[in-house]
């Protein structure tokens, strides 16, 4: 396998790059809407009780259904390419982001926001500067479960014409060839560790500095 990944890295070096930014792309691309949509579904749920229950069931819904199944229920929908990929990738990603939003904003006492009143905030104000610090972890777990979901699913993108690293690896499980299935599937996981470990140090800097 070593004998003939070096080779194809020097030959195909270009393409890989490409391939890597298609799934880097797609998937950061992917999160930052997930990020909006997740968070503001996980607020408006905070404010309103019974969009609360719709949303926890909606999440658990969602999370039970493979990703390839969104995909392809798509397909008929919005056809092939990176839109109907870059929507089931949203759709993936909203689950984790809206349902840590909602447990980390309701899980603040009620006790902290009569203080923040009492100092003189309005409610913008507490909301700013007390609840949504304070349920920060919570949605950064969030965002950090549903950027792994995402950059893993996204190889499966390469079904519906979206590009990314999973095109090495359909193509190494057609060819049977183990290179590029180590290439492509070991630069996902790669990316996925990456994505963590990034997200956790951001995590610990803000949980250090609203600490201090």
């Amino acid at each position: 396998m070593w004998t003939s990944l070096v080779p194809y890295l020097q030959e195909n070096w270009r393409q890989y790059l490409t391939y890597l930014w298609e799934h880097v792309w797609l998937s950061l691309l992917a999160l930052i809407f997930s990020m909006v949509l997740g968070m503001s579904l996980g607020f408006l749920a905070y404010q309103k009780y019974k969009l609360r229950q719709l949303l926890t069931d909606l999440s658990s819904s969602l999370r039970v259904i493979p990703s390839l199944g969104v995909l392809f229920f798509l397909i008929p929908l919005m056809g092939v390419g990176q839109v109907p990929a870059l929507t089931a990738l949203v759709l993936l990603g909203l689950p984790p982001i809206s349902f840590q939003t909602l447990v980390g904003l309701v899980q603040i006492p009620d006790s902290l926001r009569e203080v923040g009143r009492g100092l003189g905030m309005s409610d913008r104000q507490v909301l700013l500067k007390v609840v949504f610090p304070l349920a920060l972890p919570h949605v950064l777990t969030g965002i950090k479960l549903a950027l792994v979901e995402i950059i893993a699913s996204a190889s499966l993108a390469t079904y519906i014409g979206a590009g990314g690293l999973g095109t090495l690896i359909f193509t190494g499980l057609g060819l049977y060839r183990f290179d590029l299935l180590f290439l492509g599937g070991g630069s996902v996981a790669a990316l996925s560790l990456i994505a963590m470990l990034i997200l956790d140090g951001i995590s610990h800097h803000l949980t250090k500095r609203s600490s201090s």
